[in-house]
Parts: C-alpha cells; sequence; structure tokens
C-alpha cells in the first residue's frame, strides 16, 4: 500500500469506490452512513484530541485498498475468464502476435 495521503483524500476515495460498487444512489446505503458517522466522530476538533485518528486513517485507507483491489480483479476477471476454449487464432491474436500463413495459401 503505498502513503496514506490525507484524511480526506481517504475519504473522497471511500465514497469513489462505493459509488462504483453501488447499483442504487450509494448515500441510502448503510455502508455510506457508517463511513460518513465514522469519520465524523474521529474528526479532530479544537475541544478534543483523537488518539484513534491515525488509526482509523489506516483502516480506512486499507479498506480502500481492498475495495479496489476487488473492483480491478473484478474487471480483469471478467475480461479473461470463462470464454471456453479459443482457437489458436483467437489466442495468438489475445497476445499480440499472429500466425504464419501456410504456404499455398492454406491458411
Amino acid at each position: 500500500m503505498a502513503a496514506l495521503g490525507t484524511p480526506l483524500q481517504t475519504f473522497r476515495g471511500l465514497l469513489r469506490e462505493l459509488r462504483h460498487a453501488s447499483g442504487r444512489p450509494y448515500r441510502d446505503t448503510p455502508a455510506y452512513q457508517h463511513i460518513v458517522a465514522t469519520f465524523r466522530a474521529h474528526r479532530v476538533t479544537s475541544q478534543k484530541l483523537c488518539r484513534a485518528q491515525q488509526e482509523l486513517h489506516f483502516q480506512a485507507a486499507t479498506y480502500l485498498c481492498l475495495l479496489r483491489s476487488v473492483r480491478e480483479h473484478t474487471a480483469l476477471h471478467r475480461e479473461y475468464h470463462g470464454k471456453g476454449e479459443r482457437s489458436p487464432e483467437e489466442v495468438a491474436g489475445l497476445v499480440g502476435f499472429r500466425l504464419p500463413q501456410q504456404p499455398g495459401g492454406k491458411g
């Protein structure tokens, strides 16, 4: 996992991933309400010192990494899996090659 960034970047990233994952408006989901409530409860104000802010930020960044990875894995799985048996020409085209032509125009 890369550097954490700011809590605001992590929060926005989480909301972006929720938008991708949800088929319905993401603001109606319990996940959205939980994330917003947790970030609000752990924000630093002038009246209190939040000792768990770094811990929350690390957990949120880890969850964001998980959501992104699952989305990217699903996209790759959809693209490359479950096509069944492929012809040699199709496999060669998939990896960027062309099969040689047979002499006499038979291929």
